[in-house]
Order: C-alpha cells, then sequence, then structure tokens
C-alpha cells in the first residue's frame, strides 16, 4: 500500500476544466498544489542560496540521481546527512531516477533489461545504472519523493522503439517498488509512451494499478509540438488515480504550465526559469522581455511593478547594465524574478482555481501571450 506518511488531498476543482486544488503532505511540510519545483540539480539551484530560493515561494525542490551519484557521491551524501541537511534545504525533495540522463547521453549508453550502461559525462568512466541501483541512490540521498527509472526515447519516434520503451519503463517501474525499503520515502511512477495516445491510456492504466504515491508524465518536452503535449495529456490524465498527485516533468514555459493544471496536472518542474535567467531573458505577462536590448538602456521601471523578487528592486535600466558589463549580479537577479514569476503564476492559479475563475485566467493568459509572441 501507498505510504499514509504522503496523503494527497483535493480541496476544489475548476467546474470549466480539470484544474484541480490539492495539497501534497510531506513529513518535512506540505505542499499546495499546483506547484512549481525549482530545479537543483546538483544540490544547488543554479546562482541562489537556499534562502533566496525559499523567498521566490519555492515549496519543494529537485535534485538528480545520476549527478549526484557521480558527484560528490551519494555515500558522502548519505554520511553527511543526507540531501537536505548536504544543501541546507529543509523543506521536500524530488530526486529524479536518472531516467533522462540514459537519453540525454544515449549516444555513450548501451540499454539492456538489465540495467544501462553508459559513459559519465565528467571522465567517461562506466556508469551502471538499474532500476534497483536508482532507487538505492535516492534512498541514500534520503529524498522525500523517489522517481521510478524509466526509458526515455526521442520524439517523434518509430512505434516499435516508443512501445519498448514503454513495456521496460512498466517493468522497471515494478523493479523500482520492489527495491524501496524507506517508508519515509514516496515513490512516482511516470507514464510513458511517445506521442501514442493509446500507447499512454494502457501505460496510465497498468501504473496505475501499482501502489505509487504519485504519478508523472514523462517523455515530453522533448522538441515536440506543444499541441502534441496537451493531446498527450488530454489522453492521459483522466486515467490516472485522482486521489494521487500528478507531475508533469521537464515542462516548461510559463503557459504550458497553465495549460498542464487546465487537465489536471499538480507538480511542475523545468530549468528554464533559471536557465533563461542567466541568458538575459525574463518572464513577465507582457511576455518575454530580453534585458540585453537596447530599449532597456534607459529605462527606469522594474521588470514588474508588482513583484517583490530581488530584480525588480532595480530598474530594467540597471539589469541590462549588468550584462552587458558581465557582472554575474545580473544572471543572479533575473533567475530569482523568473522563479518568482513562476511561483506567483501558480499562486495566482490556485485562487482562481479555489474562486471558481480558473478558465477565466487561463483565457486572459492565452490573450496576453499570444499578442507578446
Amino acid at each position: 500500500m501507498p505510504s499514509s506518511l504522503f496523503p494527497f488531498s483535493l480541496l476544489g476543482s475548476d467546474s470549466a476544466s480539470a484544474a484541480r486544488l490539492g495539497i501534497f503532505r510531506t513529513p518535512r511540510g506540505e505542499i499546495e498544489t499546483p506547484s512549481f519545483m525549482p530545479v537543483g540539480t546538483a544540490a544547488t539551484v543554479k546562482g541562489l542560496t537556499v534562502d533566496q530560493v525559499r523567498q521566490t515561494g519555492a515549496q519543494m525542490i529537485l535534485g538528480n540521481t545520476y549527478h549526484l551519484a557521480l558527484r560528490p557521491g551519494h555515500e558522502l551524501i548519505r554520511q553527511l546527512g543526507g540531501l537536505h541537511a548536504f544543501m541546507g534545504w529543509d523543506g521536500p525533495i524530488l530526486t529524479d531516477s536518472g531516467g533522462f540522463q540514459i537519453f540525454s547521453l544515449a549516444a555513450l549508453a548501451e540499454i539492456r533489461e538489465e540495467a544501462a550502461t553508459f559513459r559519465s559525462h565528467i571522465d567517461g568512466s562506466v556508469v551502471r545504472l538499474s532500476p534497483e541501483r536508482s532507487i538505492e541512490i535516492q534512498e541514500a540521498l534520503g529524498s522525500d519523493v523517489a522517481m521510478v527509472l524509466d526509458h526515455v526515447v526521442a520524439l517523434p519516434g518509430e512505434r516499435e522503439v516508443v512501445l519498448e520503451a514503454m513495456d521496460r519503463s512498466i517493468r522497471w517501474a515494478a523493479r523500482c517498488l520492489n527495491a524501496a525499503t524507506r517508508e519515509d520515502q514516496a515513490r512516482f511512477a511516470i507514464v510513458q509512451g511517445g506521442l501514442d495516445a493509446g500507447l499512454r491510456r494502457y501505460c496510465a492504466a497498468e501504473m496505475s494499478k501499482m501502489d505509487f504515491e504519485g504519478f508523472a508524465v514523462g517523455g515530453l518536452s522533448v522538441g515536440e509540438p506543444p499541441a502534441e503535449m496537451y493531446r498527450v495529456l488530454d489522453a492521459t490524465c483522466p486515467l490516472l488515480p485522482a486521489e494521487r498527485p500528478r507531475y508533469l516533468m521537464g515542462v516548461g514555459r510559463p503557459i504550458d504550465l497553465l495549460e498542464g493544471v487546465a487537465r489536471g496536472i499538480d507538480l511542475f518542474d523545468c530549468v528554464m526559469p533559471t536557465r533563461n535567467g542567466r541568458n538575459a531573458l525574463a518572464f513577465t505577462d507582457e511576455g518575454p522581455l530580453r534585458m540585453r536590448n537596447a530599449s532597456h538602456r534607459d529605462d527606469a521601471r522594474p521588470l514588474e511593478s508588482d513583484c517583490p523578487c530581488l530584480a525588480c528592486r532595480h530598474s530594467r535600466a540597471y539589469i541590462r547594465h549588468l550584462f552587458a558589463a558581465g557582472e554575474m549580479l545580473g544572471p543572479i537577479l533575473l533567475s530569482h524574478h523568473n522563479l518568482t514569476y513562476y511561483q506567483r503564476l501558480l499562486a495566482r492559479a490556485r485562487t482562481a482555481i479555489r474562486e471558481g475563475r480558473f478558465s477565466e485566467m487561463l483565457a486572459q493568459h492565452r490573450r496576453l501571450w499570444a499578442v507578446a509572441a
């Protein structure tokens, strides 16, 4: 049976969509959903202290099994008190299983039923990652939520390739569940199946037969058009257990978050806020602002007048100056702004669901961002 330490409660829903308001409870705190998790791949959200991450409104963050196992090593992290103590974050942490790294390092990988074997991106040494090994590492890290190891493939893909990866993901999920020993760690399954709605439905149904504390939709945001992603969510989400949290992995743009919420997604993560921040792009309701542009040279306005982030204490002109001068403060400020923007967006979505006007909010932002594009 799923652990009683990780209950999920539905508090409300939107009458015109599948959007839902909930609370995912963990021993280290509650997550109000829908919610966005900043990505802290190597035990740090790039450029920000944990206090600054918390200041953005983040409730839960994400770490990565593969990267932390290679450097500094999961046994060292266990020795130093676990991932929470190691990085100084006392809230909930979700760890990805390494499945995406198998995909991203495909040229260096050999995938067999027993395990994936590939070369380290750091020193070229051989890395062998099986479902059991992934769970072993995540239990050593001590994360609150451990993802199952899955087989991700490029999209679009031949049906036979997608089918084989989906079937393997189901078998690997069962092996992850059987290998798990920690009662204080939740396990999330990952639904695969490419862009094939039938395979997605089948995978969702098979994963739902197993006792997971949550369910993720994976293998998306790998280059497919947004409309295809939304179609996959339309096919998949209705078959996932309503009493468990639903997590859309690696997505994405602000509009993708709201479209995911409209289809019943509760949790999101993506590197986009921080990666774009480091590259001088700020997210706003006006659309993205490219802060290296000359149009901001003498602009005294903040990025957003009502934003409480560190960047919005300064003018657009100052932020542009930081990037022009190559000052490290520029990426830090925009990373903080973008994460704050994502948290505020989903906080507004939660309020809109609670007040019965989420569909109105979604329609408004579709119009805003269509004009900005």
